[in-house]
């Protein structure tokens, strides 16, 4: 397989640090099983590239997964699976005219700050869209109305390791005192059940990045380091 290295950029997470990525360089009719592979090993997609950060002075991005078989929601999750249970959800396989709109008013009410601000079509299609892969869309609704979506990758790496990948949330921000963002992971571990994956990739853990610190709220959780996943429980000592 090939790989290339990107140049240094500020890193959208440690405004003191720089970042470099690890790019898969590859264009073949393998991508899809190709990315099955990468995940395995701490990669991620955006749009059509498959990346991992590769930076010198910096190991903070770790790779997190829920082993959705054995996870157990704490006693927040339940109350917030029982306040939320009559949003209605659906896996769908086709991009709606209705996620623009929806992301745009979350990105600019919710990120102004943020290094996706200020949203445009074209940046939404990049991030999300991808030729080698069928993207789908875990959508959230009360009643009628869409609240949420989770772009959500379909992995079939194979009987073991099958998954969904949690791209991107986003979602209306009135209804903020929902928390969507973290319903919307729980969704997506009750989809991975009900499918038959023994796995939801959450992308990285920041270690430093408060933004980030949710991801290790899922218990239990695996996290990638020295290139081998290593199972985080109640009983252990949660890495910082």
């Amino acid at each position: 397989m090939k790989f290339g290295i990107t140049q240094s950029f500020s890193c959208s997470y440690l405004p003191d640090e720089q970042e470099q990525l690890l790019v898969y360089a590859e264009n073949n009719d393998f991508q899809a099983w190709r990315y099955s592979q990468l995940i395995q090993v701490g990669f991620r997609r955006s749009g059509e590239q498959i990346y991992r950060p590769h930076c010198p002075a910096c190991k903070a991005c770790k790779s997190v997964r829920i082993p959705v078989n054995a996870y157990t929601p704490s006693r927040s999750q339940k109350r917030l699976l029982k306040a939320n249970q009559e949003f209605r959800v659906q896996l769908v396989s086709e991009t709606k005219r209705t996620y623009y709109p929806l992301y745009e008013r979350y990105i600019t009410e919710r990120h102004a700050d943020g290094s996706m601000f200020p949203p445009s079509r074209t940046q939404f299609d990049n991030f999300v869209l991808c030729d080698w892969m069928t993207t789908h869309y875990l959508e959230a609704y009360d009643g009628d109305k869409l609240i949420a979506v989770a772009v959500t990758d379909v992995v079939d790496a194979n009987e073991h390791m099958g998954a969904l990948s949690a791209l991107y949330t986003f979602f209306d921000p009135e209804y903020s005192s929902a928390s969507l963002g973290t319903w919307m992971i729980l969704m997506q571990i009750e989809e991975a059940r009900r499918l038959g994956h023994h796995y939801v990739y959450l992308g990285y853990y920041v270690e430093g990045c408060q933004k980030m610190s949710y991801k290790h709220k899922f218990l239990p959780f695996e996290q990638f380091s020295d290139n081998e996943w290593h199972l985080f429980s109640k009983n252990s000592k949660i890495p910082t």
